[in-house]
């Protein structure tokens, strides 16, 4: 079965390359006998509950890629089946560049970074949006979060591939730093007090 991930991302234009460079042999084995890799797994759904924010790429109509962060709580990247991926697209600049490019081009891209563990996944697929799904709306909906959901983006996976963690800086999140200061603190204080008794 060919790695799908593969299929879609190595065009002629790729092989050529790929054939000077010498690694076209190793990659033509990586797609004709490697799995589908076109759904979630445990893997895949357990690192999307974990991510605070992804980066989507759409395409515009003059033809130049456009990528857009987008960021929550973690896990409003919603699994929603075992190929959908979606979440709520809430009020912000206005600008309405990805909504407008999903309006001509359905092609889309997922890059999806863990800093702090050194793991990266991108996923080829299909994205819309949707308006007037009052299911889906739901599915997408953060019940923490009062903002109202303007609309869902709703992806379909079509491949999907882990990257080498290689020049990966690591970095935490805000939550982490916070939890790290507070228990910096705390061994302080326990130190203080240690210094404090034998005195």
């Amino acid at each position: 079965m060919p790695r799908q991930f593969g299929t879609i991302a190595f065009t002629p234009a790729v092989k050529a390359m790929q054939e000077k460079m010498g690694s076209h042999e190793n990659y033509e084995r990586f797609v004709a006998n490697g799995a589908d890799n076109n759904r979630v797994t445990p893997d895949i759904a357990q690192f999307i509950a974990s991510m605070e924010g992804f980066y989507l790429g759409t395409v515009t109509s003059n033809g130049y890629p456009y990528i857009q962060f987008r960021g929550g709580k973690a896990g409003f990247l919603k699994v929603l089946d075992e190929k959908i991926l979606g979440f709520a697209d809430y009020l912000g600049n206005v600008q309405y560049i990805s909504v407008g490019n999903l309006s001509e081009h359905d092609k889309a891209f997922l890059f999806l970074m863990d800093y702090r563990n050194r793991r990266r996944l991108k996923i080829l697929g299909r994205a819309r949006v949707v308006e007037d799904d009052p299911e889906i709306l739901a599915q997408v909906q953060d019940p923490d979060y009062a903002a109202t959901v303007e609309r869902a983006i709703v992806f379909e996976i079509e491949g999907c591939d882990w990257n080498c963690p290689q020049h990966i800086p690591v970095r935490y999140s805000q939550a982490e730093v916070e939890a790290m200061q507070a228990r910096i603190s705390e061994l302080e204080k326990l130190l203080a007090e240690a210094k404090n008794s034998q005195s």
